[in-house]
């Protein structure tokens, strides 16, 4: 099974694009005020020149009590199409806070099930082992 099934068109157009996905070693938090949003200590870091790398938290990690999802969905040449969630707790200011990448291009697999947040609209805490 060799063949990628779920190319990326934007890898295919610029090969020469560097994303880059690696475990983050110690603990990441997401809070929207009190309500703890996110705990984890296997969360991924995505890099992405030029943007600020992103801490990728899995969905098992996420408190989804705490938010909705809704209908926005955006497309990425190189990862696919996000969904998107808002806290519920942050009202307007956490309003599509979260997105996931839920079936990524094949090159992005590694954030398949992990939710990445804004961090102007909740506030995320790492701090390394």
């Amino acid at each position: 099974m060799d063949q990628i099934a779920k190319p990326s068109p934007g890898f295919q157009r610029n090969p020469g694009k560097v994303i880059t996905v690696e475990p983050y070693i110690g603990t990441v938090t997401v809070r929207a005020g009190d309500a703890l949003i996110a705990l984890s200590t296997r969360a991924k870091v995505l890099t992405e020149s030029p943007y600020p790398s992103v801490f990728y938290i899995p969905f098992e990690d996420i408190n989804f009590d705490q938010l909705r999802k809704t209908d926005l969905s955006t497309h990425c040449p190189y990862k696919g199409d996000a969904s998107y969630w808002s806290v519920l707790r942050a009202a307007e200011a956490g309003k599509e806070a979260m997105w996931a990448y839920e079936q990524p291009f094949d090159e992005m697999i590694e954030i398949c099930d992990h939710g990445a947040f804004y961090p102007n609209k909740v506030t995320i805490e790492a701090t390394p082992d």
